[in-house]
């Protein structure tokens, strides 16, 4: 729609201030008197030959190597101005002084001629920026589409992984008989609703998908004994900011996964901070057990990859491990400065 608005203006622009203009530098005073079918049959053709380039689009034709269709019209174009040229003078405007003659023939040629040159060039110009401008767009929504196909490839990888462990978690509290078996039922259910309400949008509040991972922290809670401490910390200044559904949960995952005991003291510090549009999410656990690859695991370059989709050139992410301590720190500028 932004692009046939721009194609009018331009239009526009040349039939109702480029060739008047243009059409001014001719004696149009004493033509239109003594001359007037030539006259009219000039601005006609100007106009029909602006509006042919614009119809066949040469460009086009030009970057799909079609150049037989190219010469074929450029041979009839060129044809016709060729005829124009050899319009009959009037009766008024014959004389026997032949040169004068020729030089009003002369005349008549070069002003139909530099018409051809001025129309062609500007019609020329305007196709191809507009081609090219074509191009570009076209472009980007491949570029779109397939950034829109990863991320949901993305997503649609870290479900599985999430309900995977969960569904080990609830398992292991049934075949333990636990008292929180049936807390961690309903728990999963609120889990699994929220994931699934927002499985098909974009952005969501962040209070929402904090909430979420509170709600898989709790879960997480009932299947640990006094062993494992866990701290929550959090300061937002905007509960609204909108940011990526599922976007922490592999980061907290990995912390339970690796970094509880149910025999030696540890503790999980999970982290989240929101100032001025800059986000700051961080996990910390101690390493009670590695993994079996030293190759990072599959969810955080997963996460990475979503991230450079969604936020490129605004995201950090930094994972490490220091004497005994897993640490990950993730910063992004949700708000471009």
């Amino acid at each position: 729609m932004k692009h046939n608005r721009i194609t009018l203006y331009v239009d526009l622009l040349f039939c109702l201030v480029i060739m008047p203009l243009v059409i001014t530098l001719l004696p149009v005073d004493r033509w239109i008197v003594h001359n007037t079918a030539f006259l009219i049959a000039l601005v006609i053709y100007v106009y029909a030959l602006y509006f042919a380039y614009r119809h066949v689009r040469i460009a086009r034709l030009f970057m799909q190597k079609r150049y037989l269709e190219i010469i074929i019209l450029m041979a009839v174009l060129i044809g016709i101005t060729a005829l124009l040229t050899h319009f009959p003078m009037p009766e008024s405007l014959t004389t026997t002084d032949l040169r004068q003659m020729a030089a009003r023939q002369n005349m008549r040629s070069q002003t139909i001629w530099f018409f051809f040159l001025v129309v062609t060039g500007f019609s020329l110009a305007i196709e191809l920026t507009f081609e090219l401008f074509r191009q570009i767009l076209a472009r980007q929504e491949l570029a779109a589409q397939k950034d829109r196909a990863e991320l949901a490839l993305y997503k649609a990888q870290i479900n599985p992984h999430f309900l995977f462990n969960t569904l080990n978690t609830l398992y292991a509290l049934t075949l333990s008989k636990s008292d929180h078996a049936e807390s961690a039922f309903v728990k999963f259910s609120n889990i699994l609703r929220y994931m699934y309400a927002q499985a098909d949008r974009e952005m969501i509040p962040l209070s929402d998908e904090w909430e979420y991972i509170r709600q898989y922290v709790d879960l997480q809670r009932l299947r640990l004994n006094a062993h494992t401490q866990i701290v929550i910390e959090e300061e937002i200044d905007n509960e609204r900011t909108a940011v990526p559904p599922m976007l922490f949960i592999t980061f907290v995952e990995n912390a339970f996964k690796y970094g509880v005991s149910s025999e030696k003291d540890c503790t999980i510090r999970i982290g989240i901070r929101l100032r001025e549009g800059v986000l700051e999410f961080r996990t910390e656990n101690a390493v009670m057990r590695h993994r079996e690859e030293k190759a990072p695991g599959i969810g955080i370059e997963n996460c990475r990859k979503r991230l450079q989709l969604l936020y490129p050139e605004r995201f950090e992410l930094q994972t490490s491990e220091l004497q005994g301590l897993y640490r990950v720190r993730l910063t992004i500028q949700l708000q471009t400065p």
